[in-house]
């Protein structure tokens, strides 16, 4: 079946050393329509200046440009005020402020810190500095037999001295969606705080901060077509007024004096330094091509592919595939593992078909231990790929053992 979206992809039309790609790393970094691709050569060609800074009018332009993408991410997640909406380089860096601004500051020895065991590494290593440099305790919600959470576990392990409850809101290795309101719920009736790593959801359906009464949301734009090097930190007004800053130098004070510093208001008082507009630029045009395809019609293609995709995976006997394949607590990542086979030897075999996957940790080493394997081969699938895409991973897949020596 075509795709009517592969055509504002420049890089999905050329062939990669000869051959059509079949892009299936998604989860790692979203390929960049050429609306995108346009909306960051304009501001460099056009409108390059630095914000804030200037009275002249080209600096105007890119403090409009810059401060209009803050109001687009705004009214794409749902936040209150556009000045909760704070401009980082990545969901990295947003959690890292968040470990360092506001777990060093208010985080007490004797208090607990709660994350699931499927995290990824940035939303798992600043919070065991944060438990080791305060004295708290880091706790893990484990996973059932099919990576998802239970309210048994979240009972279990959100308790009066839980303070900080940090999870992704999708796995970004098993693809499974975690129930946040139930996350949320659990956390404030005991006064903890919740931190929703999003780079997995926010580019896949929509994410309502207030609807969903999110203390913290951070997430990545070049998971979901915008350019690298652009992040996004969303935190209520009351808890980012009462964080002190993260990075201090320029743009971020209010005034200096010899011995003394007063910092600027929100968002200015966490984006210290000259910061990305283009990038900014960049991520408002990724929401707005968002926007105009419509989460409905990027979830509904998503369903298709993984509906059509996991009943041929399963059809391989060598083929053990990780976590649930209930659509309704899925997204379009598939982690599996071929029989005898390295995943990194399963990845270079793919690519010499054009097939572009996933293999290693993932950034998950804690999840990987959990499931008993060293590494696992993801296929991340976003709306612009096809049926054909996955026709031809599974034929890809089909001639891996034999390459290699062990028959099919």
């Amino acid at each position: 079946m075509p795709n009517e979206y592969i055509k504002d992809f420049p890089i999905l039309q050329k062939p990669m050393n000869g051959k059509s790609l079949v892009y299936l790393d998604n989860g790692a970094t979203t390929q960049k329509p050429l609306s995108v691709i346009q909306a960051v050569d304009d501001y460099y060609t056009t409108f390059n200046a630095n914000p804030h800074r200037g009275a002249y009018d080209l600096s105007v332009k890119a403090t409009e440009i810059y401060e209009g993408a803050r109001e687009t991410v705004q009214k794409f997640i749902g936040a209150a005020n556009s000045y909760e909406v704070i401009f980082t380089k990545n969901a990295t860096e947003s959690l890292n402020l968040l470990a360092y601004s506001y777990g060093m500051n208010f985080i007490e020895s004797g208090d607990e810190i709660v994350i699931s065991i499927a995290e990824h590494h940035s939303n798992l290593v600043p919070w065991q500095q944060v438990a080791k440099a305060k004295g708290a305790t880091l706790k893990y919600i484990y996973l059932d037999s099919v990576g998802r959470i239970t309210q048994q576990e979240l009972d279990a392990k959100i308790t009066d001295k839980t303070k900080i409850v940090a999870v992704t809101q999708v796995s970004n290795v098993l693809g499974i969606i975690n129930p946040i309101a139930d996350i949320v719920k659990k956390a404030h009736s005991v006064g903890a705080i919740v931190i929703v790593d999003g780079a997995q959801s926010v580019p896949h359906f929509k994410v309502d901060v207030q609807a969903l009464d999110i203390d913290f949301l951070v997430f990545s734009g070049h998971k979901m077509l915008s350019p690298m090097g652009i992040g996004v930190l969303y935190g209520k007004e009351a808890l980012l007024d009462k964080m002190p800053p993260f990075l201090c130098g320029g743009d971020m004070i209010d005034y200096v004096w010899e011995q003394e510093t007063t910092f600027a208001p929100l968002p200015a008082k966490f984006e210290a330094g000259t910061q990305n507009v283009g990038g900014a630029a960049g991520l408002a045009a990724a929401i707005e091509y968002i926007g105009k395809i419509g989460f409905d019609k990027i979830e509904a293609i998503e369903a298709d592919l993984i509906q059509y995709a996991i009943p041929k995976l399963k059809a391989l006997p060598y083929i053990t595939l990780y976590g649930s394949d209930d659509l309704s607590v899925k997204t379009g990542v598939i982690a599996f593992n071929v029989a005898d086979i390295h995943p990194h030897d399963v990845s270079t075999i793919l690519d010499a078909d054009g097939v572009a996957i996933r293999a290693g940790h993932h950034c998950a080493h804690p999840l990987m231990q959990y499931l008993g394997v060293n590494a696992t081969c993801r296929a991340s699938l976003y709306f612009y790929n096809t049926r054909e895409d996955v026709d031809k991973l599974i034929d890809s897949l089909s001639r891996v053992r034999g390459v290699l020596g062990y028959g099919s």
